[in-house]
């Protein structure tokens, strides 16, 4: 098989604060420089009922109230962090080259900070440029008034899946 030279990471979480959320959703794509799907991760991650409570409230979570279930049970049955972290690495070992790891999605930045904070061996392996789809959108949408509609199903695999077909979408637009 051929090895994959970009990890494309999409995690859910109970929020957006890292020193408070926690990661519930794991998904990552790794890709070739042609931006093709050459394997697939997923997994749950278990996080405490009473922070799942308390966290997953108010507008944001009302009007994705099927994620926000669909997470929650995932989370019943997930692994402890450290157990996904650890099959995460294995899925490195097996896929990718043992050079550099380039981290790429949407606003991938502040996946990092959780990576960072909840996956420390995986951070460890990681390049520290990143290939952020964001900076291509802030590009296309200000300078050449163009939008790509992403679905935002709030599901890790389908919103990187999403991400990788942004690109693909930007790259095409400048080769025009």
């Amino acid at each position: 098989m051929k090895k994959a030279k970009i990890l494309w990471i999409d995690l859910e979480m109970t929020g957006l604060d890292p020193e408070k959320d926690r990661i519930l959703e794991v998904a990552a794509i790794g890709t070739g420089w042609d931006l093709k799907p050459l394997k697939t991760f997923e997994a749950s991650v278990k996080v405490d009922e009473t922070l799942i409570n308390s966290r997953m409230v108010g507008e944001f979570w009302e009007q994705n109230s099927a994620s926000r279930d669909a997470l929650i049970a995932g989370s019943k049955s997930g692994k402890p962090v450290e157990e996904v972290e650890k099959d995460l690495l294995n899925f490195l070992d097996e896929f990718f080259t043992k050079r550099v790891i380039y981290l790429a999605g949407n606003s991938i930045h502040q996946d990092r900070k959780f990576i960072d904070r909840e996956l420390p061996n995986l951070a460890k392996r990681l390049h520290y440029r990143m290939l952020d789809v964001s900076a291509w959108k802030v590009y296309f949408e200000n300078a050449r008034h163009q939008k790509f509609e992403k679905p935002e199903a709030h599901r890790a695999l389908s919103d990187i899946q999403g991400s990788i077909e942004e690109l693909t979408y930007y790259i095409g637009m400048l080769k025009k």
